[in-house]
């Protein structure tokens, strides 16, 4: 398992009645693929997966593994409200083909450190896979500070990688200052690749790259391959749409701009709705004055 690259937070697909639809998610898992993605990463906050039962996301992650058959590693979020349901799907993940995990903190409890910890190294120690820690105090309430996930590399081998999402890019630099190659760091925002890329980060956990691969790519090896001025002009065009990531609604946005380029449907589960029309209007007016003005490769 190697984490490097642009790996995608992959969406859940539902169908009218809302369950899922695997048929879709197994083409979808595969066109990201085709256009460069490393990795798939379902279950998580933008794959809806507090909306998702544990049998359901069992089989999205048996679907992903099925359909790349190899081709690039499935990385599923273990989250849940206990201890005791993390380490029943990760261990359910591992039996079903995933390559590694993606360990958060518990849902709604935001505890003391020490509970943080134990629950994560719970999770670390449920199976063999590479695990990659994540870091987002602002959904979870729980901020892992770079000594915290210097003392959890030092007691679970099995920590690869650090999804860093607090926003804050010295947080990169504070990592790799700790530990070096011993860690690798992600950039856990669509709005911060860019930086990521020049601090230190080895790749870049997204969400628009469910619509957007060729460009999600792209922006990232050109800032890994130290090609500022053109990774830049890519990334500002980029910008606007990237920020839906960042806002409360971004499961919807991010499937409004999947729908708009015919790879997705603007279905989501409750308790998320659809768009208000207003609101949808705006977006929708955005994402099309972006697609109009996508900028095609340069050599």
């Amino acid at each position: 398992m190697e984490f490097r690259g642009v790996m995608t937070a992959i969406t859940t697909p539902f169908n009218d009645d809302l369950t899922v639809d695997h048929d879709f998610l197994a083409r979808h898992a595969n066109w990201l693929v085709d256009h460069g993605c490393t990795g798939i990463v379902p279950l998580g906050s933008l794959g809806e997966g507090n909306t998702l039962q544990f049998d359901e996301k069992l089989a999205i992650v048996e679907t992903c593994v099925a359909a790349l058959d190899g081709r690039a590693p499935v990385m599923p979020g273990i989250s849940a409200l206990s201890t005791a349901e993390a380490v029943r799907i990760a261990r359910g993940s591992a039996e079903r083909g995933a390559e590694a995990l993606m360990v958060l903190p518990p849902y709604v409890h935001n505890g003391k450190m020490h509970e943080t910890r134990g629950h994560c190294a719970a999770i670390f120690e449920a199976t063999d896979l590479p695990c990659m820690l994540y870091n987002n105090p602002f959904a979870y309430g729980v901020d892992i500070l770079p000594e915290i996930i210097g003392e959890l590399a030092a007691e679970h081998p099995s920590l690869r990688a650090i999804k860093e999402s607090s926003g804050d890019i010295r947080r990169i630099t504070a990592v790799k200052a700790l530990l070096g190659d011993r860690l690798d760091v992600f950039a856990g925002l669509d709005d911060m690749p860019y930086e990521a890329a020049w601090s230190g980060a080895t790749g870049w956990i997204a969400g628009l790259v469910n619509a957007l691969p060729a460009e999600s790519v792209r922006l990232f090896d050109l800032a890994m391959a130290g090609r500022r001025q053109d990774a830049f002009e890519l990334y500002a065009w980029f910008l606007p749409l990237l920020r839906m990531d960042t806002v409360p609604e971004f499961v919807q946005l991010i499937k409004l701009v999947q729908a708009e380029v015919g790879m997705g449907s603007e279905t989501v589960r409750p308790p998320r709705q659809a768009l208000p029309e207003a609101d949808r209007r705006e977006a929708l007016a955005l994402v099309r004055e972006r697609l109009a003005t996508r900028p095609g490769p340069k050599p």
